[in-house]
């Protein structure tokens, strides 16, 4: 039960049910999510790959082991998800791809990002490594744009200990992505292509098959933890909460706010450690100051919102583990800090 067969084939036709698509194929973590299912489009050297400066590393980098160019462009300063007017003036003739994020649980806008990459001729790649179940306009995410990546590290809304898909309804592009997963084999030792051993195992399949059936319940309570954290800390002057548009089904796999004033972020994180509360800076550099991005190309004016985004945002404890009391402890600690 090593090998991927029966059981990674239905964990990937209910994960298909669950999205909203006809193809699911599931890799061995969300970083090769990414890479296969930008190989799959084609992404090739001199390409340009649009991602937003607020992001995990891999959101760029994984078009760069093409040979892409990462192209940054700033988020929105409500949702840290990439800005559509930031998009558009980013796009190029030499645009491949746009990534869209749906960072800490929350849709990017997409329906603008789309309609453009028709007029202009790009593909739509969403990045769901954080939001998986979350909704557009009544539409999960993983089901709009030509491909989806997803994750299913420890750390996210569901996991298989280590994991990935790729989401399409693209016949083409999941046929690919099977193909380049497993050594390029059309059939047992039969080698069309060259491919990697990218495959997640059946036994990560089986973890997945269980936390798929948990997760609508996992995400409805991250759902009624956040909505605690609001009511106890919307009076909280110094603290700007999560939104959720109405066009939007936040599921929370980070409950990050902002925290004012210059160096107060930390000094909130280390009253809260000192406490036994563990907290977490998501992301303190965006990727426009790290070393491996420093060719990367970014728009006139680019990344203000990110910059500052780095500097305020802390996450607080938030899963399907914790209790309510849990989360008024978290809040009263918060407002005692700011109180003194």
């Amino acid at each position: 039960m090593l090998a991927f067969g029966r059981v990674g084939e239905e964990f990937e036709r209910r994960f298909a049910e669950f999205i909203g698509v006809r193809h699911v194929v599931a890799v061995s973590n969300g970083t090769v999510a990414l890479y296969l299912g930008f190989k799959a489009l084609g992404v090739g050297p001199g390409d340009e790959v649009v991602v937003p400066d607020f992001t995990f590393v891999a959101t760029a980098s994984a078009a760069m082991l093409l040979g892409a160019i990462p192209v940054l462009v700033d988020i929105d300063p409500e949702t840290y998800t990439v800005d559509p007017a930031e998009v558009e003036r980013a796009v190029s003739e030499r645009t491949k791809v746009v990534v869209p994020v749906h960072l800490y649980g929350h849709p990017a806008d997409l329906d603008p990002i789309i309609k453009l990459g028709v007029e202009r001729g790009f593909y739509v790649v969403e990045d769901c490594a954080q939001a998986i179940g979350a909704e557009y306009r009544g539409r999960r995410v993983g089901s709009l744009g030509t491909v989806a990546a997803f994750s299913f590290y420890p750390t996210k809304n569901m996991t298989t200990g280590e994991g990935g898909a790729v989401a399409t309804n693209d016949d083409g592009v999941a046929d690919t992505v099977r193909l380049l997963r497993n050594h390029g084999q059309r059939c047992r030792y039969y080698h069309v292509a060259l491919g990697w051993n990218f495959r997640m195992t059946d036994i990560q399949a089986a973890l997945g098959l269980s936390q798929l059936r948990k997760l609508s319940y996992m995400n409805e309570r991250r759902r009624e933890l956040a909505r605690i954290y609001r009511e106890e800390l919307e009076s909280v002057p110094q603290l700007r909460l999560p939104e959720e548009k109405l066009w939007a089904k936040h599921v929370y796999s980070l409950y990050t706010v902002w925290v004012e004033g210059e160096g107060t972020r930390d000094r909130l994180a280390n009253y809260l450690r000192e406490r036994g509360v563990e907290t977490a800076v998501h992301y303190p550099i965006p990727l426009h100051q790290q070393p491996i991005l420093s060719r990367a190309r970014r728009t006139p004016g680019c990344c203000r919102n990110s910059e500052e985004a780095s500097k305020h945002v802390l996450s607080l404890p938030l899963h399907p583990g914790l209790s309510v009391e849990d989360i008024l402890y978290v809040s009263k600690l918060v407002k005692s800090f700011f109180s003194s």
